[in-house]
């Protein structure tokens, strides 16, 4: 009976550490095997490792998917190829300056007819509103940037337009550079890191119930010092990426 029971303690403490993670569906390699994504994009898989992430949030066909400051769009293009046809990816970006001469490349991977089911949605990322409820809301490497004194932004307000955002159900994942435990936030935003506790109070605060960590991304051989853009440590960041769920 006792050996029993330490089983199913070790299970459950697997499961909340992110352990017992689900192996990556064939629609998921497909979509990080696609051809169609640049040399650069692949050439940081290896590091990335897009699909554990995508299995890690339940990405699946017909899932909608919204990507939150999307950047080059690494991972936009992998979640349309991953949800498919029946789904829908909103990357959520602010709207390019005024003065731009060209525009940012989500516009781009948007107007291209093999992803067909990405909208862009600009707005603003203090402001925005996507035009209906997600599965699945996700910000990779970019949570953090919300705290500095730059962006100039509410970050409550933000978590509580993700919350509306996401489906009863839906969840919320954030990926990001891990700063030291205990380490305050830095409006100034030098070393582009967070402490993974601070993300974890916030966000259920604004309601989300904490499910689970992947620990995939993690590298203990980060001393947490360096910015993230430091050549030694760059590509290499000690990363966590934590799940969180809307009540249904």
């Amino acid at each position: 009976m006792r050996s029993n029971l330490l089983l199913v303690a070790a299970a459950a403490m697997a499961l909340s550490s992110g352990l017992a993670q689900a192996a990556p569906s064939a629609a998921i390699d497909a979509a990080v095997a696609d051809k169609g994504r640049p040399e650069a994009d692949t050439k940081r898989d290896a590091d990335r490792k897009p699909a554990e992430m995508l299995a890690f949030a339940g990405v699946k066909p017909g899932s909608k998917v919204a990507d939150f400051i999307p950047g080059g769009g690494y991972f936009t293009r992998i979640f349309a190829k991953a949800v498919g046809p029946k789904g829908k990816v909103y990357a959520v970006t602010n709207p390019p300056p005024a003065t731009a001469t060209t525009l940012p490349a989500i516009f781009g991977i948007a107007a291209d007819p093999q992803y067909g089911n990405i909208t862009v949605v600009q707005t603003g990322i203090a402001n925005f509103a996507v035009p209906e409820q997600v599965d699945v809301f996700w910000t990779a490497q970019n949570y953090h940037d919300l705290f500095a004194r730059a962006r100039n932004v509410d970050v409550s307000k933000v978590d509580k337009l993700i919350f509306d955002a996401v489906k009863p159900g839906g969840v919320f994942i954030v990926l990001d550079h891990a700063a030291a435990p205990g380490t305050p936030i830095d409006p100034d935003d030098k070393l582009h890191r967070i402490d993974p506790a601070h993300v974890k109070a916030q966000l259920i605060s604004s309601g989300f119930k904490f499910e689970g960590e992947s620990t995939v991304l993690r590298n203990p051989n980060d001393d947490h010092t360096k910015g993230v853009f430091d050549p030694a440590i760059r590509g290499k960041t000690d990363q966590f990426i934590y799940k969180f769920r809307k009540p249904r």
